[in-house]
């Protein structure tokens, strides 16, 4: 897919009302410091569309980007940042709670989990909580430049070991650094776009 034109159209707090949207959400999830602004970057082909910090938690806001006129990226809180206080955290868990509960357009959801750790309880929560919503979730393996190219299939197989995945389940693993995984994850993106 070629990126004609991307910008930010809407960013929502806790007291925000969702916008209504009429076009496709491709929702993006993940701890906080996952890379998950780099990795829209990286998509996009963009190197500071979305914010990317070296203070873990800064999305606090669900972002919504315009891609090409034709649908949405939603960039939702990074969740599990230690040094937040649990009324912070509540309140980013309520923001995705809510979207993944009120959004009809939402047709996906990309989890982000750092291919270098097995994935937290904050990860398992997140998964099994988008999936008894009933979606889905697609597994990016973020930061596989930070292993070596032999260790990457039994980190993955972690993965899918820690989140009781079946075989075949698509895990991706990414790398913002060397563009490894984005043709993958832009053909996933492409297939449920144009199945509209």
């Amino acid at each position: 897919m070629i990126i004609k034109n991307c910008e930010l159209e809407w960013v929502c707090g806790i007291t925000s009302v969702l916008p209504e949207n009429t076009q496709p959400e491709i929702a993006f999830a993940g701890k906080s410091n996952v890379g998950k602004s780099s990795l829209i970057n990286s998509l996009m082909n963009r190197k500071s569309l979305a914010r990317v910090s070296g203070t873990p938690g800064k999305t606090q806001t669900i972002n919504y980007y315009k891609i090409n006129n034709a649908f949405y990226y939603v960039d939702l809180p990074g969740y599990g940042y230690a040094r937040a206080n649990e009324e912070v955290k509540a309140q980013w868990g309520k923001l995705i709670e809510d979207y993944l509960h009120q959004s009809r357009q939402l047709r996906a959801v990309f989890l982000l989990i750092d291919i270098r750790h097995d994935p937290g309880e904050n990860d398992q929560m997140m998964f099994q909580w988008i999936t008894t919503r009933g979606y889905t979730p697609v597994i990016i393996a973020t930061k596989a430049d930070k292993l070596k190219r032999s260790q990457i299939q039994s980190h993955l197989a972690a993965i899918r070991r820690t989140l009781n995945l079946v075989e075949d389940y698509p895990v991706i693993p990414f790398s913002s650094e060397t563009k490894q995984g984005r043709e993958e994850v832009w053909n996933m993106i492409d297939e449920i776009v144009s199945a509209e």
